[in-house]
C-alpha cells in the first residue's frame, strides 16, 4: 500500500507514495491522433475548468481522501478571504485557521521543537509547497487544476466525465499529490482512470481515482457546501510559531 510520511501530514494536502505492480502494463500516456478523440477530450477539460470557477466567486467545502490514510476537510472562502482546514493521518490530526494575511496552525503531530498549542505563523516563511493563500490560481484546498492539467483523454456523457489521468504529472500542491516510491512511477501510473461529475449548475463536485493493479493508490476530491457561511474565530492564546517550524512545513518536512 501506499505509504504517507509524517512531515508530509503539514502539507494542506494528501501524499502517498506509489508501489511497483505486477499488474498489467497500461497504454502510454498519448492522446490518441484521432481528431474526434482530441476535440472530446478538450471539450471535457474544458467543462472540468468552467466547473471549478466557482473556487474564486463563492465559499465552498473541499474534502480530500488518499487511500483512506490522510484526509483533509476545508472550508474556504475566498472572497472574505476566511478558511478553516484540518488534516488528519494515523489518528493525529492539523488544524489551521486563515483570516486575511493572518495564518494559525496547531498540530497534534510531534514535530521536533514544535509544541501542540496555537501557532501564528509568519506568511513570509511558509514554503511554497504548503500553498496558503487566498490567490488565484493557489486558493483551492482541493487542487483540481493540478488534477484538470494532467488528464490524458477524457469524454463527457450528461453529467459525467471519465477518462485517463498521467498522474506523475499531477505535481505538488494543495490536493491529492502523489510521490513516486523507491522504483519510480509504475509506467501505469501515465494512463491511470478517473471519473468526475458536474452538478446541475455545472460545478466539479467530485473526482476520484480508483485504486489500480498498477499500485496507485485510491485518492478522491469532493466539492459541496457552495455559498454557506465560513465563520472563522482568531484562536486566543496564539504564540509565534518557532523556527523549528517552517522547515517542516510542505513536502520537504
Amino acid at each position: 500500500m501506499a505509504a504517507v510520511s509524517a512531515g508530509a501530514i503539514l502539507l494542506l494536502a494528501c501524499v502517498a507514495s506509489a508501489r511497483t505492480g505486477n499488474g498489467p502494463a497500461a497504454p502510454a500516456s498519448t492522446v490518441s491522433a484521432d481528431a474526434t478523440t482530441g476535440a472530446t477530450t478538450a471539450e471535457a477539460i474544458e467543462l472540468l475548468r468552467s466547473g471549478t470557477q466557482f473556487v474564486d466567486r463563492t465559499s465552498f467545502r473541499a474534502d480530500v481522501d488518499i487511500a483512506s490514510q490522510v484526509t483533509t476537510l476545508s472550508y474556504v472562502d475566498n472572497v472574505h478571504k476566511r478558511a478553516v482546514a484540518t488534516v488528519s493521518a494515523s489518528g493525529q490530526a492539523v488544524e489551521i485557521r486563515m483570516i486575511g494575511d493572518e495564518v494559525y496552525l496547531r498540530s497534534e503531530v510531534d514535530l521536533p521543537g514544535v509544541g501542540h498549542e496555537w501557532l501564528a505563523l509568519d506568511p513570509a516563511r511558509v514554503p511554497a509547497d504548503f500553498a496558503l493563500s487566498f490567490a488565484p490560481g493557489r486558493n483551492d484546498p482541493g487542487g483540481s487544476a493540478r488534477l484538470i492539467k494532467a488528464i490524458v483523454t477524457a469524454r463527457s456523457a450528461g453529467s459525467q466525465i471519465v477518462g485517463t489521468i498521467d498522474l506523475t504529472r499531477v505535481g505538488a500542491g494543495n490536493g491529492i499529490t502523489f510521490r513516486a516510491g523507491p522504483d519510480g512511477f509504475p509506467d501505469a501510473a501515465r494512463s491511470n482512470p478517473f471519473r468526475a461529475t458536474l452538478d446541475a449548475e455545472g460545478r466539479l463536485v467530485t473526482f476520484l481515482i480508483p485504486a489500480a493493479v498498477n499500485g496507485m493508490p485510491n485518492a478522491s476530491l469532493r466539492y459541496s457546501g457552495f455559498g454557506a457561511a465560513v465563520d472563522v474565530t482568531r484562536p486566543q492564546g496564539a504564540v509565534a510559531a518557532p523556527d523549528a517550524l517552517y522547515p517542516q512545513l510542505g513536502l520537504g518536512g
